[in-house]
């Protein structure tokens, strides 16, 4: 059930801060609208959404599907070989649930590298994903592998994007200064998701960065799951699926050189609120 616009205006006090992009006179929000049982609901359009920004209306353009750039970094370290085969088939599940979106495949199991970037085809990203095997003697190198990630999608230019990471391994043998790395994977804005299973002893690192990449996963508006089993994978990955596919971007007018201060959105239906993923003006 819609809302009137006057009605729907006084929800924004209790709308949190959203995630904002700027492109020419016109930013885009990136939100997730829930049903009173906190259900995703995608089936809204430009009229049941307002917005505000300091206090000031805009208009809303349009609403769409948000599929903005996923890349997904495996870990192929000595302590993944147990898991990698339910690790891999659980990341190619989840990429196929993802859609038709720019997608990139990494890993750091040694030095990390790309396997396939934003500009290969779909069906060459997921041939080298099937391919993939661990290594056999090399540390997994865990923040290494997100920071080249974060490189990856900051070289794109994307105004959002998602990094997700399954890792294995709770020692970290990342050879690089660990500022540097957290400071790139800062600066790509990227949401940052990471999956690490923490089930098994590690034979091989040096420092464990779960602390500093579960800060930067919340600071970003992803999130940090632990599992305890391989099969965890896929679970964790289905509901990671279901939030991406169920964001929406909502691009909004906006007065030429205006900041995105205090943006707020409310919604048009009975019971239902919007939530937002956090501050990047671009």
């Amino acid at each position: 059930m819609r809302l009137p616009a006057a009605i729907a205006v006084l929800l924004l006090a209790s709308i949190s801060i959203v995630m904002v992009a700027q492109t020419g006179a016109s930013r885009f929000a990136l939100v997730t609208v829930l049903d009173p049982r906190g259900k995703p609901v995608v089936d809204v359009g430009a009229d049941d959404f307002v917005v505000q920004e300091g206090g000031a209306a805009r208009e809303v353009l349009s609403v769409r599907p948000a599929d903005y750039p996923v890349v997904v970094m495996l870990d192929t370290g000595i302590d993944a070989r147990a898991d990698f085969g339910m690790m891999r088939k659980a990341a190619e599940q989840f990429i196929d649930r993802v859609g038709p979106r720019p997608l990139a495949i990494g890993t750091f199991g040694g030095t990390p590298v790309m396997i396939a970037g934003f500009e290969d085809e779909r069906s060459v990203a997921t041939t080298r994903l099937e391919e993939l095997s661990p290594a056999t003697n090399t540390p997994s190198a865990l923040l290494q592998g997100t920071a080249l990630a974060a490189q990856t999608i900051r070289s794109s230019g994307a105004l959002f994007a998602a990094l997700v990471v399954l890792s294995a391994a709770p020692l970290d043998g990342s050879q690089a200064p660990p500022d540097d790395m957290i400071a790139a994977i800062v600066d790509s804005g990227a949401i940052l998701h990471i999956v690490a299973n923490r089930s098994a002893q590690s034979t091989s690192g040096s420092f464990r960065p779960a602390a500093a990449l579960r800060a930067l996963a919340e600071q970003s508006r992803g999130e940090y799951t632990t599992i305890y089993s391989a099969a965890s994978y896929q679970s964790a990955l289905d509901r990671l699926a279901e939030r991406l596919t169920t964001e929406m971007l909502v691009e909004y007018l906006v007065p030429v050189g205006s900041k995105p201060n205090d943006v707020k959105l409310g919604i048009r239906l009975v019971g239902a609120r919007v939530r937002g993923l956090g501050v990047a003006p671009r």
